[in-house]
């Protein structure tokens, strides 16, 4: 069984204005998520600006999460790093504190083999007993995780269960599903390219979009598993020009301000990530308030 089916989303991390984590305002995040249909919370990826916290506080930030969810919906840990010991023990505390699974990024920066990639991803599902799925974003790290190793993992590690796709590229989509048979949850990482990923077989998405339109994120990949591929890409199809704006500069930015615009205090960002410039922002308003949002 998936760990999910629907609309995930990579929620962002709230800040206070001297850089620490405001619980408070990232419990009502979480209330606000789970009363508009978000289907699952990926706590510490990208969007949660984990890779400026220390271990401790990117665990606490996790801990938190789980708790305040307290089993209503699946909460997927981001326990990825470019060390493979690191990345082996954020799994095995978020395991501990009651994660439903993981999110482990490819290795970045080190670039590594489709070799390494393999010793790296066998040694995550190995360390812990919950599922894993595999994240590959090869213009952020520098590494891709090529169909044949995908299918190598998925066929060896019976927790390695799921990957998001976020490599933009349909074909390798195509490729990796035809040489795992499809015996992969496959969810999409972009969130202007759900509908075509979903129907190649994905069964969602793990979206910057839901921080904002939980809504209309999980009615369209709703519509997309029922078979109404027409109904899910025309809400595919209306919400592009958000998502370009939610992207007009790198995620997180844009979409801190964008959760500002509708009611929260999502606080900066961390440097090396400054804030939205004036043009971008105007422009992200502009898109939420044609898409309905504000």
């Amino acid at each position: 069984m998936a760990v999910f089916k629907g609309a995930g989303v990579a929620i962002a991390t709230p800040f206070y204005q001297d850089g620490s984590v405001n619980y408070d305002e990232f419990g009502r995040l979480i209330e606000f998520q789970i009363s508009n249909g978000t289907d699952a919370i990926i706590v510490c990826g990208t969007t949660g600006e984990a890779a400026t916290m220390s271990e401790q506080e990117h665990m606490e930030v996790v801990k938190f999460c789980i708790d305040k969810v307290a089993h209503r919906i699946p909460v997927i840990a981001g326990t990825g790093s470019n060390c493979t010991h690191t990345a082996v023990q954020l799994s095995k505390e978020a395991e501990e504190y009651g994660a439903d699974a993981v999110l482990s990024v490819t290795p970045y920066y080190n670039k590594a083999t489709q070799d390494g990639l393999v010793a790296h991803f066998s040694a995550v599902a190995d360390a812990i007993k919950i599922p894993v799925i595999m994240y590959n974003v090869p213009s952020r790290t520098g590494c891709n995780l090529l169909p044949s190793t995908v299918a190598k993992l998925v066929k060896d590690k019976a927790n390695i269960v799921g990957i998001k796709d976020a490599t933009g590229n349909i074909s390798q989509t195509a490729e990796m599903m035809h040489l795992t048979q499809g015996n992969i949850d496959l969810y999409s990482g972009n969130d202007d390219q759900v509908i075509p990923v979903m129907s190649l077989g994905g069964i969602g998405v793990i979206s910057v979009l839901s921080n904002v339109a939980p809504k209309k994120t999980h009615e369209m990949c709703e519509l997309a598993l029922k078979g109404d591929f027409a109904g899910a890409a025309a809400i595919q199809l209306s919400a592009i020009p958000l998502i370009k704006a939610l992207f007009s500069e790198v995620n997180p930015i844009p979409v801190k301000k964008a959760l500002e615009y509708i009611g929260f205090e999502a606080g900066p960002l961390r440097l090396p990530l400054t804030e939205i410039g004036q043009e971008h922002a105007a422009q992200l308003k502009q898109a939420m308030q044609e898409f309905g949002l504000i």
